[in-house]
């Protein structure tokens, strides 16, 4: 049977499955000194975004058979260096799609009804300044009507779309990477297909009264001054993809000039010590990295991740 390392945690009951099955799971969070160290006690290593698995770590996996992501994205593992290694690499794309799209909606929500901001000076105000804050937070928006530019058309992309369409959102979207434009959309018990309109970058950066990027790391900004600058008078832009999606300079400028409305972030640039000016800005919503953490996301990631040992240990 394996050893198996979750070296940043793995829900109980998938721990549970594991052991169940015949397999030793230690969950017991190792530094990369420590996994250095001891990596080849294990057959099976397990991380989030937290742990980076990188060549100089990668070539002491004499032992390792399987690196499993618990989440979507693989930018915190040189893969194919692993593959070459004959190390499997899995992840774990569908487990939390709608939980990451949650949140989004929820970040756009809100921001259109100042629930950042409110939630941060009633408990300091309220009582002395109830009016004022009454008035100050009576200027909101309703997303009923409103555009909603999605770049990136995967899984989660499409998720967003399906909560948008229910709440009487318009949807374009961007991705040259695919022409499957179609989602499904539950009225009651029924499910009605809509297809999305694809356009390019610039028509939706220029028709879109919020912006949310759903795309793996990229090398340069998907949002920077210049599209900035294209996009309608108070947007409001989503980032809970990847820290560098959006250039923080230049938003935090939009955001000082009037251009955008408000901003939703999950993620940042220099993840685990985001700027002290993106944390502070009243115009922005933050959450520290929570997209796929919720318990139903959780439990689906750890039972995919019980089939993929499961799977890969019988084909060994």
């Amino acid at each position: 049977m394996w050893k198996v390392l979750a070296n940043d945690g793995l829900d109980p009951m998938g721990v549970q499955q594991l052991e169940n099955l015949g397999h030793s799971v230690d969950t017991e969070r190792k530094d990369l000194t420590q996994l250095t160290e001891v990596i080849n006690d294990y057959d099976v290593l397990i991380v989030r975004s937290a742990t980076k698995l990188r060549k100089d770590l990668i070539d002491k996996m004499d032992n390792v058979k399987l690196i499993i992501r618990a989440g979507v994205g693989l930018d915190n593992i040189d893969v194919k260096y692993a593959e070459d290694k004959g190390i499997r690499v899995h992840n774990t794309p569908t487990a939390s799609s709608r939980s990451v799209a949650e949140l989004a909606f929820a970040h756009i929500i809100g921001l259109y009804r100042f629930l950042p901001l409110s939630n941060r000076q009633m408990p300091v105000d309220g009582d002395q300044k109830f009016k004022a804050l009454k008035k100050a937070y009576s200027k909101g928006r309703d997303i009923q009507g409103q555009k909603l530019g999605i770049i990136g058309l995967g899984r989660i992309g499409k998720e967003l779309a399906t909560l948008a369409f229910g709440a009487g959102m318009d949807v374009i979207a961007y991705d040259p990477w695919t022409e499957d434009n179609a989602v499904w959309v539950k009225i009651a018990s029924q499910a009605v297909q809509v297809h999305i309109p694809l356009v390019t970058k610039n028509e939706l950066l220029e028709k879109s009264d919020v912006i949310s990027i759903h795309v793996p790391r990229a090398d340069e900004p998907i949002i920077g001054s210049d599209e900035i600058q294209l996009c309608k008078k108070d947007v409001t832009l989503i980032n809970t993809a990847r820290g560098g999606c959006i250039d923080e300079d230049a938003l935090l400028k939009g955001l000082d000039d009037g251009k955008i409305w408000g901003a939703g972030l999950d993620v940042f640039d220099n993840e685990p010590t985001p700027s002290k000016e993106i944390l502070q800005h009243d115009r922005i919503s933050l959450t520290p990295h929570i997209g796929a953490s919720t318990q139903q996301a959780q439990k689906r990631i750890a039972r995919i991740i019980v089939e993929l040992i499961d799977k890969c240990f019988k084909d060994q």
